[in-house]
C-alpha cells in the first residue's frame, strides 16, 4: 500500500506541512522556481524568523530542501514527495468508492421487489 511508502510519522509531518496556508502557498512558490529565504520572508507580512520556522517545518516533511549558496538559504521544492501524497490520498479514495459502491449495491438489493 502506498501509506507504507511513508516510514514512521513521515505522512503527519507531510500533512502538518500542508496544514498551514503560509507553509502551502511557500511550497507553490519554491516548486515553480528556487527561491533563497530572504526573498521568501520579503512577500509575508511576518518576522524573517518566522518565515525560517516554516521553510524549516517543511523541510522536515520533506517538502522542500535547502541549499546554501554563499550567504544565501535557497529553497527548492521537492515534487516527488507531492506524488507520494497524491497517490497516497488516490488510495484512499479508491477505498471510500468502493464503500459506497458496496452501499449503493446493498440500498439496491433492498428496493429489490422480487427478493420479498
Amino acid at each position: 500500500m502506498v501509506a507504507d511508502q511513508f516510514g514512521g510519522d513521515a505522512a503527519d509531518r507531510v500533512f502538518h506541512g500542508l496544514a498551514d496556508a503560509t507553509r502551502r502557498d511557500i511550497v507553490e512558490r519554491v516548486l515553480r522556481e528556487e527561491q533563497s529565504v530572504s526573498a521568501l520572508a520579503r512577500r509575508y507580512a511576518m518576522s524573517f524568523a518566522a518565515v525560517q520556522k516554516h521553510v524549516a517545518v517543511l523541510e522536515r516533511a520533506g517538502l522542500v530542501s535547502k541549499t546554501r549558496r554563499g550567504r544565501e538559504q535557497l529553497v527548492r521544492g521537492n515534487p516527488d514527495i507531492l506524488r507520494t501524497v497524491a497517490r497516497l490520498l488516490e488510495s484512499y479514495e479508491q477505498i471510500w468508492r468502493h464503500r459506497a459502491r458496496a452501499i449503493d449495491d446493498i440500498l439496491a438489493e433492498d428496493d429489490d421487489p422480487e427478493r420479498t
